[in-house]
C-alpha cells in the first residue's frame, strides 16, 4: 500500500509542485505580472502545439475512429454539464446564462496546463495518442455546446457562427493537431536541425505550462468569493465526471491505457476557458474564477485518488 502511494506521489507531486513554484514566484515578486500573459501565450500558441504536432506525426494512429472512447468521455462531460446547470438554477437561483457558465466550468477540463503534463507523466508515450485525439475534439465540442446555449435565448446569429468558426479554425492547439495528422497521413517526419528545434520546443511545454498555471492562479486567486456554487462545480468536475467516465469505459471495448487516459482527462480541474467565456459574456465571472482556483488546489488529492483507482503508479 505504501509503495503504491509513493509511486502515485512521484507522479502527482512534481506536477503540482511546479504549479506551486509558479504561484510562489509570482507571490514574492520574482516573476512579474507581465510574464503571466507572455508565458501562457508561448505555451498555448507555440510549445504545446509543437508537442502535439511531434506526437501525432511520429505516433501510430488508430485505423478506426475510437467512437466508444469519445462517447464514454463526452457522455460523462455533458452529464455533469447538465447537473451543474440544474444546480445553478434550482439551488442558487441563477439565470440561464450563468447556469451555462456553471455547466461549462464543470464539464470543460484543464487539458493544456495540467492534463498534458500529468497524463503523459502517468502513461508515457502510450498515453500520448489517446490524449491528443481527445484534445482534438474536446475544445470544439464543449465550446460549441456552451456558445449555442448562451446564444440560444437571443437567437444564434450568423455573426456568432462566423466568429465561432474562426476561433476554432485558428486555435493554435487545433492547428497543431491538423498539422500533425496531415504530416502523419502524408508520411512527413522532421529530421536534422528542424527535428532538434521541434524537440526543444516540445520539451519546454510541460514545465512552462505548469509554471504558467501557477502564475495565473496568483493573478485570479479566489476572486468573487462565490464558494458554494464553486464547491458544487468542483465536486462535479473532480469526482462525478471521472466516476461517470470510469463506468462508461467498461461498456465500450478499448485498451486499458485509453480508458485510463479518458478517466484522468475527466479528473482534471476546471479549465481557464470557463473564466474566459464568463468574461466574454459578463456573467458568473467570480464563480468561474473560484472554480478554476479551487479545483486546481483540490486536484492534488483527487487526481492521486483516481490514479490509485486506475492502478497507475
Amino acid at each position: 500500500m505504501l509503495n503504491i502511494l509513493a509511486e502515485i506521489a512521484v507522479i502527482v507531486l512534481p506536477v503540482f509542485g511546479m504549479v506551486l513554484v509558479g504561484y510562489v514566484s509570482a507571490r514574492v515578486g520574482l516573476v512579474s505580472e507581465r510574464a503571466t500573459d507572455g508565458l501562457a501565450e508561448f505555451v498555448f500558441s507555440l510549445s504545446v502545439p509543437v508537442l502535439i504536432f511531434k506526437t501525432l506525426s511520429e505516433s501510430r494512429l488508430p485505423e478506426a475512429q475510437p467512437w466508444g472512447y469519445w462517447i464514454a468521455y463526452f457522455t460523462g462531460a455533458f452529464f455533469v454539464f447538465g447537473l451543474a446547470m440544474l444546480a445553478a438554477q434550482k439551488l442558487f437561483g441563477r439565470g440561464r446564462q450563468e447556469a451555462v457558465i456553471h455547466g461549462f466550468a464543470a464539464g470543460q477540463a484543464n487539458t493544456v496546463f495540467v492534463g498534458v503534463p500529468l497524463i503523459l507523466k502517468a502513461y508515457g508515450e502510450a498515453g500520448a495518442v489517446p490524449l491528443f485525439l481527445l484534445i482534438a475534439i474536446h475544445l470544439p465540442v464543449m465550446l460549441v455546446a456552451a456558445t449555442v446555449l448562451l446564444e440560444g435565448s437571443a437567437g444564434f446569429s450568423r455573426a456568432t457562427v462566423i466568429k465561432l468558426v474562426k476561433a476554432l479554425a485558428l486555435n493554435p492547439i487545433l492547428l497543431g493537431i491538423y498539422a500533425g495528422a496531415l504530416a502523419k497521413v502524408v508520411g512527413i517526419q522532421a529530421v536534422g536541425v528542424p527535428k532538434q528545434m521541434i524537440d526543444l520546443l516540445s520539451a519546454a511545454a510541460t514545465p512552462c505550462a505548469l509554471i504558467s498555471l501557477g502564475l495565473s492562479l496568483k493573478r485570479y486567486g479566489m476572486a468573487g468569493g462565490d464558494l458554494a456554487p464553486s464547491a458544487v462545480i468542483c465536486f462535479l468536475k473532480l469526482v462525478v465526471h471521472p466516476a461517470a467516465v470510469l463506468g462508461l469505459t467498461a461498456l465500450f471495448t478499448m485498451p486499458p491505457v485509453w480508458a485510463g487516459v479518458a478517466v484522468l482527462f475527466a479528473a482534471m480541474p476546471s479549465g481557464v476557458n470557463g473564466y474566459l467565456l464568463a468574461q466574454r459574456y459578463g456573467v458568473a465571472v467570480g464563480t468561474s474564477t473560484s472554480a478554476v482556483s479551487l479545483s486546481t488546489g483540490l486536484a492534488v488529492v483527487t487526481v492521486a485518488f483516481w490514479l490509485y483507482v486506475l492502478g497507475v503508479g
